[in-house]
């Protein structure tokens, strides 16, 4: 059932790790290219939306396709180093791609996770910083939004779209580029995941 209450939850694990510079003007590409963050793991390192967002062909890559509300040819089993790449064929809908490393004790499926009440998801969450964040609007270039969409570390990953359903994606992101990495203030329904868009991946050494 669809809780009202989780159309708040809009990137509760992101908002503290992801800076998503207001550019001088309000131009929207403009807005898509200041999205920059540093990792987790390496603050040192930045990433910004300058090239295609795509990686370099060879062994270790992963796309992935964003559609209304699922993700497509995400496995379910990844090797520790595989990139994931993100495209974006619904219709209207911006989508992005989370993955979040669960603790090593919690022994729940994401199936019932993501059912938990908001503060309780919301815990979870914010108990680690997400490994990756990828955004795309439908049929337009990655942003990567935190890392490169790399996942290093061993262990069982939450994959979700907490997007709210119905914002125009143009209003999401200069929302989220004058969010200076709080929540985005927009209107919109219940978040992408509550209606199937999440996963489980598990990454291996």
């Amino acid at each position: 059932m669809i809780r009202n209450s989780l159309k708040n939850l809009v990137l509760v694990a992101v908002a503290t790790t992801t800076v998503l510079a207001a550019p001088a003007c309000s131009d929207d590409d403009n807005a898509k290219a200041a999205v920059t963050t540093s990792t987790a793991a390496d603050p040192s390192t930045t990433v910004t939306n300058g090239g295609s967002g795509k990686p370099e062909a060879d062994d270790h890559s992963i796309h992935v396709t964003a559609v209304d509300f699922a993700f497509e040819d995400l496995p379910s089993e990844i090797p520790a180093g595989s990139r994931i790449t993100l495209s974006n064929e619904a219709a209207a809908e911006l989508h992005e791609l989370v993955a979040i490393r669960l603790p090593d004790d919690e022994t729940r499926s994401v199936t019932e996770l993501v059912k938990l009440p908001e503060a309780e998801l919301g815990a979870i969450m914010a108990a680690s910083a997400p490994a990756t964040v990828l955004l795309a609007e439908p049929g337009g270039e990655q942003i990567p939004a935190v890392g490169d969409g790399t996942l290093t570390e061993p262990g069982r990953y939450l994959i979700m779209c907490a997007i709210p359903t119905g914002v125009e994606p143009a209003v999401y992101l200069k929302a989220a580029a004058e969010a200076a990495g709080e929540k985005p203030q927009v209107d919109g329904g219940p978040p992408h995941f509550v209606q199937g868009m999440f996963a489980e991946v598990t990454v291996v050494a």
